[in-house]
């Protein structure tokens, strides 16, 4: 058996281009770890393509093509579908956009896997070993990742000089909050899935490097499981990233662990300074933390803080991109990241925003957290597409770079990096898109409703 495992781009990020030779971007841990998952006893030859990097080819050395879905590559993944399905090619849709949007994925694909993939796409494999197919596979909500069989990811399946590094490792799946906007709960549940300490652990040993990055949603979810975890990490001496919900700033004696076992960046959902949004977000815990104090003592223990912002929530109104760029340069934010309220399909935001009827469009390749698809409540839709822009070009500018740089806390070179980076970023928001750094350049393309208005280039 031969299995082809791609993970699609929008039409506005696949083009090349920018101001780095090569990709920034880390390695995609859903292919790697699919791949992993193959049964051994189907012997499979298993080839691993990710579009962001280098483009898909025309033809594959395939009998199986599987494409992990998200809303704004839905409509790429479905043109891929119907070019392989059309050379005889049996083609598997999954992941979250599929698992939300079941019946519309499944009239593109010969199988689809809805949820997590740990048992559902072993056993797919196995029927079509044997020719007896269906059209839908269900991964059970009570399944383990606590499991002693679980293969490391196949990190070795992907040219290792493609990205900026390779060490992606994940410890938990899932978030226990319940966001408007996220579409984490909506797509599988609050329940926190933990992988054993001990797995996670062996798992950084083996691949050997000592600068990691955590995908997982939000590492502190679990008090207790956290604790063990950081503990374990401080004999290892690696360096790492990963995401956190500002909650971590009740908890000092945590804190101090995380720093203890090598964090020295986390990315914090600030999501927004204005009174009234973080309720309209169900956000409402962030309402309980000083940003400025939880940046200040993150940065006293040598963490970097990654702020991301969203814009266009309902107590928003002009005013709000100017304050959310002060607000960023005082609390010294190190990386500010904004985004477009966006609402996916099959979270309660979109449910809400339908109901109201302010949903504009439903061309999911616009869904990719820069493109206004909805009317906002509190300015238009062009104010909302400028202002955002604005916000990238202000916080960006040349002295707010120096002002981060003088007080880079790590990592000096790829703070610069990627301050530069995300300048050219800011200052090509009308050609130009990418979901992780500001490398591949794209034509101008205005939707209707925002027809005068430059286009915003930012993954939510």
């Amino acid at each position: 058996m031969k299995i082809a495992l791609i993970s699609p781009k929008g039409p506005l990020y696949r083009a090349r281009g920018g101001i780095f030779k090569k990709s920034l971007r880390y390695q995609p841990l859903t292919l790697t770890t699919l791949a992993a998952l193959i049964p051994r006893e189907l012997e499979a030859q298993v080839s691993l393509y990710d579009e962001g990097i280098a483009p898909i080819p025309d033809t594959l050395d395939a009998d199986i093509v599987g494409l992990t879905v998200i809303t704004g590559t839905a409509p790429r993944a479905y043109e891929l579908a119907a070019h392989f399905r059309a050379q005889g090619k049996t083609v598997v849709l999954g992941g979250p956009h599929v698992t939300l949007m079941p019946e519309e994925a499944t009239g593109h694909a010969d199988a689809i896997c809805v949820g997590y993939a740990e048992d559902s796409w072993p056993e797919l494999l196995r029927d079509h070993a044997r020719g007896a197919l269906k059209p839908t596979y269900y991964q059970q909500p009570d399944f383990s990742l606590d499991r002693s069989d679980m293969p490391f990811a196949r990190r070795d399946l992907f040219d290792r000089g493609s990205f900026l590094t390779q060490a992606v490792f994940e410890a938990t799946r899932s978030c226990a909050h319940d966001c408007e906007f996220c579409v984490a709960p909506a797509a599988w549940g609050r329940k926190q899935y933990q992988k054993p300490v001990d797995w996670v652990i062996n798992d950084i040993r083996q691949f050997g490097q000592k600068q990691l990055i955590f995908v997982d949603l939000n590492l502190i979810s679990d008090r207790q499981y956290a604790r063990e975890l950081f503990t374990r990490l401080i004999p290892l001496n690696v360096q790492w990233f990963g995401l956190s919900t500002v909650l971590l700033a009740h908890d000092r004696e945590l804190m101090e662990l995380v720093a203890r076992s090598g964090c020295k960046g986390l990315l914090l959902g600030l999501e927004t300074v204005t009174p009234g949004s973080l309720q309209d977000a169900r956000k409402k815990f962030n309402d309980s933390v000083d940003f400025k104090q939880v940046a200040a003592d993150l940065h006293h223990l040598g963490i970097s803080v990654q702020g991301c912002f969203v814009f266009g929530l309902d107590h928003d109104t002009p005013d709000v991109f100017d304050t959310t760029v002060e607000f960023a340069l005082d609390a010294g934010i190190d990386l500010p990241r904004f985004a477009v309220l966006t609402p996916f399909p099959g979270t309660p935001l979109h449910h809400r925003l339908a109901a109201q009827g302010r949903i504009l469009t439903r061309d999911w390749s616009l869904y990719d957290g820069q493109h206004v698809v909805f009317q906002p409540q509190g300015m238009s839709v062009q104010e909302l597409a400028i202002g955002h822009e604005r916000a990238w070009k202000n916080v960006y500018r040349w002295s707010a770079i120096g002002r981060r740089l003088w007080t880079a806390r790590n990592f000096k070179p790829l703070a610069l990096t990627a301050n530069l980076g995300y300048r050219f970023y800011a200052h090509n928001l009308h050609r130009f898109y990418t979901c992780d750094w500001p490398i591949q350049a794209m034509p101008r393309r205005t939707p209707d409703h925002v027809s005068a208005s430059p286009q915003k280039v930012v993954c939510g």
